[in-house]
């Protein structure tokens, strides 16, 4: 028999990564949760968790309960509310990618630190690799990230589309035209945004045209690579959505790739339910707002 401590001591595990952590958090001794996993490890009759010295890992039938998991914790919580009509907080966990603008995410917190009783908001920063990992492991429960083929399929959400462009301190020679050819930038050295999606492609579209910049700074910090272009360093090239004071954005000739951001959601959560609840509209609604379509 499955209790519901057993399954609350497994999801802590899980968001903690460690069986420390978890009984701090469920605010009970260690010995006390790790017989509770052992319980239900032999309730199910199967290993949860790959332990070592340094870390803990769900197996492959951890990793299967856990949107199980979600789920009944999920309706324990909704008939609590209901039955009693008390008021708990629910925590929302968003996985953020790491080039989503800044002030994109600051737009949506503080509409929603406008509610007396909304979500607590749990911020998770990734690449769309891990915060994907997340998602299929229940560790967040919507990812705002670049969409991929098959995400409106699975339970992927289009919020909008931009494109990339030059980022150019304002006083930049360059800086007051509509479209540069990359040719003009022979002579500028270029900051190296390491985390940047089309690293890649942005390299070989360079050397394709012969050009071959000095890097002066690499980082993986977008506001430290806006800072390194308004102090004069470099340019750069960031999508569409990074606006600032002192930085000027100009297209590049020829440079015509583009990004579609969007709300993926994990298996363990009902997708449509929660794109109606006001935590996501709010998010949906300042991105909408705060995203400068300034490129069309």
């Amino acid at each position: 028999m499955i209790d519901r401590y057993h399954l609350r001591y497994f999801l802590a595990v899980v968001d903690t990564g460690n069986f420390s952590r978890a009984a701090t958090a469920c605010n009970v001794s260690q010995p006390t949760l790790s017989v509770g996993i052992a319980k239900l490890e032999k309730s199910l009759g199967k290993i949860l968790f790959n332990r070592t010295n340094r870390r803990v890992a769900l197996t492959d039938a951890g990793s299967r309960l856990v949107s199980h998991a979600r789920m009944i914790e999920t309706g324990f919580a909704t008939a609590e509310r209901e039955v009693v009509g008390s008021v708990s907080l629910t925590t929302f966990r968003l996985g953020v990618l790491a080039t989503i603008p800044r002030r994109w995410i600051e737009a949506f917190l503080a509409v929603h630190r406008s509610f007396p009783d909304g979500d607590r908001i749990e911020i998770v920063e990734g690449k769309d690799r891990d915060l994907r990992s997340r998602l299929a492991r229940g560790r967040i429960d919507v990812a705002l990230t670049s969409l991929r083929d098959g995400d409106a399929v699975d339970g992927g959400q289009h919020l909008l589309t931009e494109g990339y462009s030059l980022a150019l301190d304002v006083s930049h020679p360059l800086a007051a035209r509509d479209i540069v050819r990359i040719e003009e930038l022979a002579n500028d050295p270029m900051i190296v945004r390491r985390h940047c999606e089309l690293l890649p492609e942005t390299s070989r579209f360079f050397t394709a045209h012969g050009i071959r910049p000095f890097f002066p700074a690499r980082t993986t910090s977008d506001d430290k690579a806006l800072s390194y272009v308004r102090a004069g360093l470099g340019v750069t090239v960031m999508p569409d959505g990074f606006q600032d004071t002192g930085i000027a954005r100009v297209r590049l000739e020829g440079f015509d790739f583009t990004r579609t951001i969007g709300l993926v959601y994990a298996p363990h959560v009902d997708g449509h339910a929660l794109s109606q609840g006001r935590t996501v509209a709010s998010l949906v609604e300042t991105l909408g707002s705060s995203h400068d379509r300034r490129w069309g």
